[in-house]
């Protein structure tokens, strides 16, 4: 089999490269609560009461500047909310950097500037590194790695599995906004001057939500968008979880650009979103906490969990129907992330 780049895009083909050509090589073990073949957010290491949230991801976006941020920010928000989204503090990041020869060092130091920017508002510190050069032409600019550490709580890790019938799914804010973006900006399509990257780091919402509780899941939904994180929760908790059409907050620009352009804005990447799973008796509550934020301002209820067809994914559309909400099986906006 040959590698595509729909293998590396969050849809059904990644989850079979993952399953088949990687866990399978790899010999797997839990260090704490949460561990490589659970495939959440991150893993974590146990250490006396407290667990050590670890994860990591690479950035390959193009091109490297965007409306609303850079593959800088990009960087430091993506890692920082995958710990986030374990229910852990973010407290310190690695930063690798592969760069192709003859790029221009100022646009490396804008770059650079931007995760700080990030770090220092979150709280969080670069506290070591790798840089690597590449010959010219054999590759495309500049990659990025970083690996973020988060602390929790023993037996505060949240993870993917724990739904259960009678929860409420909360969604943060619009869907589609940071990979229609970007295609509508690399393609030219003309919409770039009323779309923006939503890239943004989602500690200080989390924070809120957590400070309520009731909990019981967080991801967020970068690639695959809105269908690939409900899809997995759904198949995880063997639950079903059914969504409204009319209650998932889609921008007019981007239901605009995702009609001309054929792409779905539910299965597209966001990177300031989150998607959280609460006890039905705190979903009030916990979204109150999480409109008092920046970050959260627009969240809303967009569905439950029920066990009505467990692995499944309901929604029911705006006309009154039903239908499968299916899993991507790749990303229509390939190196958005």
């Amino acid at each position: 089999m040959q590698i595509l780049l729909s293998h590396g895009a969050g849809g059904e083909m990644m989850n079979r490269l993952i399953s088949d050509s990687i866990l399978k090589n790899l010999t797997l073990k839990n260090l704490g609560e949460a561990g490589l073949a659970d495939l959440d957010d991150g893993a974590s290491i146990s250490l006396g009461d407290r667990e050590i949230v670890i994860s990591t991801d690479s950035y390959i976006v193009s091109p490297i500047f965007f409306p609303g941020g850079d593959i800088g920010k990009l960087a430091a928000c993506g890692t920082i909310n995958d710990i986030s989204m374990m229910g852990a503090r973010p407290i310190a990041l690695t930063l690798a950097i592969i760069i192709e020869e003859g790029f221009d060092s100022l646009e490396l130091e804008q770059i650079i500037r931007s995760l700080d920017e990030v770090c220092c508002s979150t709280g969080v510190s670069v506290i070591t590194g790798d840089t690597k050069v590449m010959q010219k032409g054999k590759l495309d600019r500049i990659v990025m790695n970083t690996t973020g550490i988060g602390v929790a709580e023993k037996g505060k890790v949240i993870r993917d599995r724990n739904l259960s019938p009678g929860d409420v799914i909360i969604l943060s804010g619009t869907v589609g906004d940071h990979g229609v973006s970007l295609l509508s900006f690399r393609e030219g399509f003309g919409f770039e001057t009323t779309l923006s990257s939503d890239v943004a780091p989602l500690w200080s919402m989390v924070e809120k939500a957590l400070s309520v509780g009731g909990i019981k899941a967080m991801r967020d939904p970068t690639r695959g968008g809105l269908s690939a994180t409900l899809n997995d929760w759904a198949q995880k908790s063997n639950t079903c979880i059914t969504v409204r059409e009319e209650r998932i907050p889609v921008r007019p620009e981007v239901a605009a650009a995702s009609r001309m352009l054929g792409i779905d804005p539910y299965t597209v990447a966001n990177e300031g979103k989150a998607v959280i799973g609460v006890r039905k008796d705190k979903a009030e509550e916990v979204l109150e906490a999480i409109r008092s934020t920046e970050t959260g301002k627009n969240a809303c209820i967009i569905g439950e969990v029920t066990d009505s067809h467990p692995g499944r994914v309901i929604l029911e559309t705006i006309v009154g129907g039903k239908r499968i909400m299916e899993p991507p099986v790749g990303d229509p906006v390939p190196r958005v992330c």
